[in-house]
């Protein structure tokens, strides 16, 4: 059983990111800027959005970070999308998820400049997703298949089996999987709580993406000998002896299912980490898409 390591591998990413910025610097080019919108004080997304600016610091990437209270208008953020498109030092921006009740999350998503979503939201870059077309690919499936290709897993002819059907994740994990692209190649399954025989697909799956946020969902009598296992799940439970009073749990009984397998990603350190990578592989690549 080998540990794909989600930490190190973003750590690596980084590093070849912060070499392309500094290229970038020493010809007197521009550097690449990314942009967030955090609306409200929630605290999960205070803290993903913390890491993405501290991400750019590290690399060297210049970041704004636009805060607004949660009584923000529906117009009033649609209107700061539309500066932020037009805006030329901005290369990339989100809005980060989710946003208070009285807010469509699918119109500010659709405000915004699909040459500017480097979250790979927008229904182009979906569109361009299936048809295999430049875009930008979703940040968190989009690190799962860096990590399959890092760590030289074989996925052309598998069988797949996908456990959850998020826009966000599942859905555009199982495209990416079933294109003939490497890695991809996967014969897919898209799973969900209405799947009949879920344990029996999940127990015949060569390469197992557990993306529902039950914790410890999938557990070792779904899991096939020698199965490559990634739990995207990151589920707060409640744990008295942490500072935090909590501690994330994955989708899968990690401590019952790990020996069973070939390949496993860690909760946390496995995914997650991959996620903010990818986000700003993403923002390289939309400075240059636009010819920066």
């Amino acid at each position: 059983m080998q540990i794909i390591n989600g930490k190190e591998t973003a750590l690596e990413i980084r590093k070849e990111l912060a070499q392309a910025v500094a290229s970038r610097k020493a010809a007197g080019k521009k550097i690449p800027h990314l942009a967030a919108i955090l609306v409200g004080n929630d605290g999960g997304s205070m803290t993903y959005v913390g890491a993405k600016v501290k991400a750019c610091e590290e690399i060297g990437f210049e970041s704004t970070l636009i805060r607004f209270e949660d009584s923000i208008t529906e117009e009033e953020l649609l209107n700061k999308v539309n500066e932020l498109n037009l805006d030329q030092e901005i290369d990339g921006f989100i809005v980060q998820l989710p946003l208070p009740a009285h807010i469509d999350e699918k119109k500010i998503t659709l405000a915004i400049d699909p040459k500017k979503d480097v979250d790979g939201f927008h229904p182009e870059n979906l569109g361009n997703m299936v048809l295999d077309l430049p875009g930008f690919l979703p940040a968190t499936p989009a690190g799962i298949i860096e990590l399959l290709r890092r760590y030289n897993i074989e996925t052309s002819g598998k069988n797949c089996v996908v456990v959850g059907r998020s826009h966000i994740v599942g859905m555009p994990v199982s495209i990416m999987l079933g294109r003939n692209t490497n890695p991809g190649n996967c014969t897919v399954t898209l799973a969900h709580s209405r799947t009949q025989n879920l344990e029996e697909l999940c127990a015949n799956a060569d390469i197992l993406i557990a993306a529902i946020g039950k914790p410890l969902f999938i557990k070792e009598n779904m899991v096939k000998e020698g199965a490559v296992v990634i739990d995207v799940g990151t589920t707060r439970v409640p744990d008295a002896s942490k500072k935090s009073g909590f501690r994330l749990r994955g989708d899968v009984d990690y401590d019952n299912v790990a020996e069973k397998c070939s390949f496993i990603t860690p909760v946390p350190g496995g995914v997650g980490p991959m996620t903010i990578a990818s986000l700003m592989m993403n923002t390289l690549r939309a400075m240059e898409l636009n010819g920066k």
